[in-house]
């Protein structure tokens, strides 16, 4: 099965990991370099062992395609993911005026009271980055973040780079290069983001009429954060090879420091127990050209059977 490889590295980081303190205080079972392959000739990658929610995958990518680095395009497509490190920025601020949201992020998980108050704060902000322009400008941005690095790269000399429509092109006119690669990780700008780039570098391989991409990870939450990175870089693979007329290859995915939070545990078992299905089918317009002129409705997946989702606290 294709999903096996993901499995694979669930069972081995759970079994032969190092525990390791981290950033989040939340505590992790590690391992570092470990390399998955997934043929995407065998179908799309999405995991059947528990529902993966593909619209948050499709929504987060395009928001990345478009070089945007505000959640306020995520929070109109119903998409969370990014929300807590714009809700920090928020609490943070001398504007905030609202109940205390002191090292709110784990008190969330612990204190049934305080996280009724968080979520109600999250919400409520939420609701006015979607319908506040000018706050959403001030708080629901997150820096210069991947949509910023993939395609407005800022230079020593004030100009921008598109890496992503530059490899494009490289694709179209010179296939057997070997500098088809977009960097998210710039040093520069690492302190001023949210989030400094977890999936830091991606590069692009043609060989046998196919396209394959290899990307290097310098973190990975193998339980929430992984199934999401690897569904997302095989669709802007198999995006960028119909718009270069090439057949999907290969995703490679290199990990650094690939981890299980010590919170997610119970839920990595209960999902090695469980049978995978078949993979699903990746299904694009084939009335769009560009990898940039696709909108939600242009990207699904058919014969998607997974087993009902497992939830997990996020570590922030």
């Amino acid at each position: 099965m294709l999903e096996d490889a993901y499995l694979d590295l669930e069972r081995y980081v759970l079994e032969h990991g190092h525990e390791k303190t981290d950033r989040t205080g939340t505590g992790t079972r590690s391992t570092f370099g470990y390399q998955m392959r997934f043929d995407l000739s065998e179908g799309f990658p999405l995991l059947t062992t528990k529902k993966v929610p593909f619209g948050l995958i499709k929504s987060e990518l395009l928001w990345f395609l478009h070089g945007d680095t505000n959640i306020q395009y995520l929070l109109k497509h119903k998409n969370h993911i990014w929300d807590e490190w714009a809700f920090k920025k928020w609490v943070e601020s001398n504007d905030y005026k609202g109940p205390d949201m002191t090292d709110f992020g784990r008190r969330s998980l612990v204190d049934a009271d305080f996280n009724a108050v968080y979520q109600e704060q999250l919400h409520q902000f939420c609701d006015r980055i979607v319908a506040d322009d000018a706050f959403a400008a001030q708080y629901g941005d997150l820096g210069n973040v991947y949509g910023s690095q993939w395609r407005a790269w800022k230079t020593s000399t004030g100009s921008t780079i598109d890496q992503l429509s530059n490899v494009i092109e490289t694709l179209k006119t010179h296939p057997d290069s070997r500098r088809m690669i977009v960097s998210a990780w710039n040093p520069e700008d690492v302190p001023s983001m949210a989030l400094p780039p977890c999936h830091t570098m991606y590069q692009f391989y043609v060989a046998d009429g196919k396209l394959s991409c290899q990307l290097y990870q310098r973190s990975g939450d193998i339980f929430l954060g992984v199934p999401f990175n690897i569904a997302s870089y095989a669709l802007l693979t198999s995006l960028i090879a119909k718009e270069v007329g090439l057949e999907p290859g290969d995703f490679v995915h290199t990990l650094g420091d690939a981890h299980i939070y010590s919170n997610h545990f119970e839920q990595v078992k209960t999902q090695l127990a469980r049978t995978p299905e078949a993979a699903p089918q990746l299904e694009l317009n084939p009335d769009k050209s560009s990898i940039f002129d696709y909108d939600m409705s242009d990207i699904h997946v058919r014969n998607y059977n997974p087993a009902p989702a497992i939830k997990a606290p996020v570590a922030v």
